[in-house]
């Protein structure tokens, strides 16, 4: 797999950013991507690790979905919040996955990050639809580590 720093080119980095800012649009959620080069313990518990280091779980309505992405492990895992897991199905999660994993196997990073990101962005809103007066709680760009 490629280093970190050629997982994405600057310019793949921009476009899903800008799809982080346009799924927000129609949504309270917020949504970030964290990718890493290796993930030495469970995905899982790894990207709840992350999560709470990138404070995504102090959102006023709990709504917060990570992307995590572990280059060399070729995984990714969704991970939500309270607010949201009390409220979705599994199927949210289920479809995001989809979306992200069809692109990912043809080697498809930027496309199956986007993909994911509508999707996710989609659901949320039907579930946390943005009300005027709403703010961008967390900050849209990749983080990396």
């Amino acid at each position: 797999m490629p280093y970190i720093e050629d997982f994405l080119t600057a310019k793949e980095e921009q476009e899903i950013i800008e799809a982080i800012r346009v799924a927000e649009r129609e949504t309270s959620g917020e949504i970030r991507v964290h990718i890493e080069q290796n993930c030495g313990i469970d995905v899982y518990e790894r990207a709840m690790d992350v999560f709470h280091l990138l404070k995504m779980d102090n959102t006023k309505q709990q709504n917060g979905v990570l992307i995590y992405v572990a280059v060399d492990n070729k995984a990714f895992v969704i991970f939500g919040d309270h607010g949201i897991n009390n409220i979705v199905g599994s199927n949210f999660w289920n479809s995001t996955r989809d979306k992200i994993a069809s692109k990912f196997k043809s080697g498809n990073f930027k496309e199956g990050l986007i993909d994911g990101i509508k999707e996710a962005g989609r659901v949320l809103s039907e579930h946390f639809p943005w009300e005027h007066g709403d703010r961008n709680e967390l900050d849209n760009t990749i983080s990396k580590g």
